[in-house]
């Protein structure tokens, strides 16, 4: 019989090697370090406080999953649908969101330096008071995302998509915008020190712009 991942109960891993039915779930404590979930259907998922640090989870469908407190550092994440997911106090440090879908998604997140979301979907996300120092956000569409009070030093954001984001209080010091898109944000006590913005659309012209990007 078909497994409903649905009803996912936070004491028991998915196990991808075993066949998707009720004998893939192993009593682990939440924990589930490593474990191999690529492409899996966990929407709607409850998975608060779960273990799944270093766990492969490329192209799973997360979409509206309670990943509240769980631990995701170095999980593969990339292609993921995260939807509306609420990633509350999770730990995302070095894990990898490239092309991920994480539209809309709630909760102050701890991604940690240098989180990879090339191409990552964040619009409408709430990331308030969110650390991205050295996140590599290049090409991402950070559309109406709210990045309040974020800390987003010496962050990669060449080419991205900011468009009517809001980065009131966000210190982006040493960031790279260049090609960027600002058309619409809402800067109001930001901090911009040696940004770097050529060919910023809408970028802070007033601003002092280093003739180099920052590596």
């Amino acid at each position: 019989m078909q497994l409903n991942l649905t009803r996912l109960l936070l004491s028991s891993c998915l196990l991808a090697s075993l066949p998707l039915s009720a004998e893939c779930l192993l009593e682990s404590n939440g924990q589930c370090a490593n474990a191999q979930l690529e492409a899996k259907n966990l929407r709607n998922a409850e998975l608060k406080g779960i273990d799944l640090s270093g766990a492969n989870l490329r192209h799973a469908d997360l979409r509206h999953a309670d990943l509240r407190g769980a631990n995701l550092q170095n999980a593969d994440l990339s292609y993921a649908l995260l939807t509306r997911a609420n990633l509350e106090k999770a730990n995302l440090r070095g894990a990898k969101l490239d092309h991920a879908q994480m539209q809309a998604i709630a909760g102050w997140a701890l991604f940690g330096q240098g989180a990879s979301f090339f191409e990552t979907d964040l619009s409408g996300a709430n990331l308030t008071f969110a650390r991205l120092t050295q996140a590599k956000l290049n090409a991402a569409n950070l559309h109406a995302a709210d990045f309040e009070m974020a800390w987003m030093n010496k962050t990669q954001l060449v080419g991205a998509n900011l468009s009517d984001t809001n980065l009131q209080e966000a210190k982006l010091n040493h960031a790279n915008l260049h090609q960027a898109n600002m058309t619409g944000a809402r800067i109001r006590f930001a901090t911009f020190v040696d940004t770097f913005m050529e060919e910023c659309i809408e970028c802070p012209v007033d601003w002092s712009v280093p003739k180099h990007p920052v590596d």
